[in-house]
């Protein structure tokens, strides 16, 4: 299979400059600053092929935002070799803007005072699509996104969620091979991120619309993606399955005991020592949460010891979830592997 991605030691360095202090230093600005090198994207490599959908996770500061901005050809890269849809992105701008799609959720591509279907039609020109071709596919984007009540008015006047929803089927006028979405659905309700999840799926099922997803709602991503590249401070800390990652890191159980009354925190430990026990407290003062490996049987053995030294009024079991397991990696500096 074809790949709509192709990235070899990419690395992004950025100048921070740094003030000194007092009327002294204020002058020795000016005609020499201080400064230091930042290495917001370190030397990564990763293919995408064409039809997959990945999601490109990581915490503030990762470096998400600037690959998405070198691999759209907003920014240059320091080093390193970068090829998108067979071309390089930064070179050939123009011909390249063509084949893609990028919908970034801060950052809107219509005009704020002019009707929807005006920006649309806008695109269209800029975009070179022919009326044949723009009738087609966007009556149907603009039904299963279900925006038509929305076309006649300014985007000023549009809700966040529909407002979401036509950048969306702006971004796909052309009906780009290769999607770029960055925080699609940051601030939406329930029902409109269904709705833009539904609508990525069937894109991607008809047109074999190859989509690169980065979010902070790991939802998103266990709902499309059934790969996840996950970045730390610039460099790839994992590069495979969600299945995978979820097998290998996330066999973890956690079980919530809703005590009679306050227990001691001390106790707790104290009680579970020698166990592999993580305990975290609760909203309230008599919920308390043990995550443990699943293995044989440490859950059964926990719980007869905790019921043995306090009154507990409920108990609950559950897997861990995916935000944890990842929250669980950052923190304990896992390594691809």
């Amino acid at each position: 299979m074809k790949n709509a991605i192709e990235v070899n030691q990419l690395r992004k360095e950025f100048k921070a400059y740094s003030s000194r202090s007092g009327l002294k230093g204020a002058f020795r600005d000016l005609f020499t600053r201080n400064y230091r090198v930042m290495k917001a994207v370190n030397d990564i490599s990763f293919t995408v092929k064409q039809g997959e959908m990945v999601g490109y996770i990581g915490e503030n500061g990762a470096g998400k935002s600037t690959t998405i901005k070198m691999l759209t050809g907003i920014l240059t890269p320091t080093s390193g070799d970068i090829t998108v849809n067979g071309m390089n992105p930064h070179k050939e701008r123009e011909k390249f803007a063509q084949t893609i799609g990028v919908v970034f959720g801060q950052r809107s591509q219509l005009w704020w005072d002019i009707a929807v279907q005006e920006s649309f039609r806008l695109l269209k020109k800029v975009y070179k699509v022919s009326d044949e071709d723009y009738n087609v596919h966007m009556e149907h984007v603009i039904q299963t996104l279900d925006i038509g009540p929305l076309l006649d008015k300014p985007v000023r006047k549009l809700s966040l969620g529909q407002r979401m929803r036509c950048e969306l089927a702006a971004a796909l006028i052309h009906n780009p091979p290769l999607l770029f979405l960055d925080e699609p659905t940051i601030g939406l309700d329930v029902l409109v991120k269904l709705k833009i999840r539904q609508f990525l799926k069937e894109i991607n099922e008809k047109y074999n619309t190859t989509i690169l997803l980065t979010t902070h709602d790991l939802a998103d991503i266990e709902a499309l993606c059934e790969r996840v590249v996950m970045l730390d401070e610039g460099s790839i800390i994992y590069d495979g399955s969600l299945q995978k990652l979820r097998s290998n890191w996330g066999d973890l159980k956690q079980v919530t005991f809703e005590f009679g009354t306050a227990p001691n925190k001390e106790q707790l430990k104290l009680l579970t020592q020698g166990m592999p026990v993580n305990w975290i407290e609760g909203d309230q003062k008599y919920l308390w949460t043990a995550q443990l490996q699943n293995k044989g049987d440490l859950m059964s053995q926990l719980i007869a010891k905790v019921v043995a030294k306090h009154e507990i009024s409920d108990i609950n079991i559950e897997e861990i979830s995916t935000e944890e397991i990842i929250r669980n990696i950052y923190e304990e500096g896992v390594v691809n592997g």
